[in-house]
C-alpha cells in the first residue's frame, strides 16, 4: 500500500527527510515517532504528493507521488495538524461539499456523509456550525472528512494534538476502529502511548532519517534485549541449591522474588519453573516483566545523544 526507497527533501541546505525507507502491508497501521521537526510531517506532505521528492522514490496504492499525483490524492485521506474547517458550515454543508470534491455521485455523497455523522456521534449535531464545535468534535469531523471517499490509505498528522484526555481517548477508539485488512493508515506523532495502542509496526525518524523500524516486539528485543520474568513467593525463599537452566540469567533477586533475563523463554521457562518447584519454592506467580514503546524510543535517541557527541 505504501512503499518508499530514499525518500529525501531538501530545503535550501536543510535536508528535512533524509533517505526515508519504508514498507507498510495492507490492513498495517506505522506509527512515524520524533520529536517536533524530525521529519514526520514533511514526510507526509511527501506522501500526499504535496512535495514533490528531491531524491528517492513513493508509491501510494501503486501510484508514484512524483508522477501521478491526481491519482495518489483519490485514494487517500489525510488529516493534518491543522485541519482547516470551514467554522461557517454545518457538518452536514461540510462533508457535502467534500463529497462534491470527490466527485461521489449524489445518492453515494449522502449515505456516506450520514454513515460517517452516525459513526462519529455527530447527527445530533449535523446541522450546527462548525465553529461551535468542541475540539474533540472537530477532530472527529476532519476524520469524517478523511474518510468521505472511503480511502484505502488513512495519513493521520497528530491526530490527538493539544487535546484534552477524554476527546483523545474517543478519537483513539474511532481510530482503532477504522483498522480492516484493507486499510492501510500511517500515524505520525510523538505521543508514544497512542503509538503502542495503536500501532502493528513503528517507525523512529530523527534529523529526516529512520533510526529503527520494526514490529514492537522486533524494536522491544533489538533495543531492550532479551525478555525479563518475575517469579513472585508466598514467602520468604533462600536460594540455596538453586541453580538457573541455561538461558535463564538472574538478574536480582530478594526473600519474596527473583528476576531473570530469558532467552526463548517458551523453551526455558518450563525448565525454570521445573528447577524452583524441585527447590520446593514457594512460587505464587511468574510473570513477563512489562516493557514499553517509551523505554524503546527513550533508549534509541539515549544511543543517538552519544553518537552525536
Amino acid at each position: 500500500m505504501i512503499e518508499t526507497y530514499d525518500l529525501s527533501k531538501v530545503f535550501d541546505d536543510f535536508w528535512a527527510v533524509n533517505g526515508v525507507s519504508l514498507t507498510v502491508r495492507p490492513g498495517q497501521v506505522l506509527a512515524l515517532l520524533g520529536q517536533n521537526g524530525a521529519g514526520k510531517t514533511t514526510t507526509v506532505r511527501l506522501l500526499t504528493a504535496l512535495l514533490r521528492p528531491t531524491r528517492g522514490w513513493a508509491r501510494v496504492y501503486g501510484y508514484d507521488v512524483a508522477t501521478q499525483g491526481s491519482q495518489v490524492r483519490a485514494f487517500i485521506g489525510v488529516l493534518t495538524e491543522q485541519h482547516g474547517l470551514y467554522l461557517r458550515m454545518t457538518a452536514r454543508e461540510y462533508l457535502d461539499f467534500f463529497g462534491k470534491a470527490y466527485r461521489l455521485d449524489p445518492q453515494q455523497r449522502v449515505a456516506r456523509r450520514d454513515q460517517l455523522l452516525e459513526y462519529f456521534g455527530l447527527t445530533a449535531f449535523a446541522d450546527r456550525r462548525i465553529g461551535e464545535y468542541s475540539k474533540g468534535m472537530k477532530q472527529k469531523l476532519a476524520l469524517a472528512r478523511a474518510l468521505i471517499h472511503d480511502p484505502p490509505v488513512l495519513l493521520l498528522d497528530e491526530p490527538t494534538s493539544a487535546m484534552d484526555p477524554e476527546s483523545a481517548r474517543l478519537v483513539r477508539e474511532h481510530i482503532a476502529g477504522l483498522k480492516s485488512s484493507q486499510r492501510t493508515i500511517v500515524i505520525c506523532t510523538h505521543n508514544l502511548i497512542e503509538a503502542e495502542m495503536l500501532a502493528d509496526t513503528v517507525a523512529i525518524i530523527h534529523r529526516g532519517r529512520i533510526l529503527i523500524q520494526g514490529t514492537l516486539d522486533e524494536l522491544k528485543e533489538s533495543v531492550l534485549g532479551p525478555r525479563e520474568y518475575r517469579v513472585q513467593f508466598a514467602h520468604p525463599w533462600s536460594l540455596d541449591g538453586f541453580a538457573p537452566p541455561p538461558g535463564a540469567v538472574l538478574v536480582h533477586h530478594d526473600p519474596l522474588s527473583l528476576r531473570f533475563r530469558v532467552d526463548r523463554p517458551h523453551y526455558v521457562n518450563p525448565q525454570l519453573l521445573q528447577e524452583l518447584v524441585a527447590c520446593r519454592a514457594p512460587v505464587v506467580a511468574m510473570q513477563e516483566v512489562p516493557r514499553s514503546l517509551e523505554q524503546v524510543y527513550l533508549k534509541v535517541m539515549e544511543n543517538v545523544q552519544k553518537s552525536d557527541a
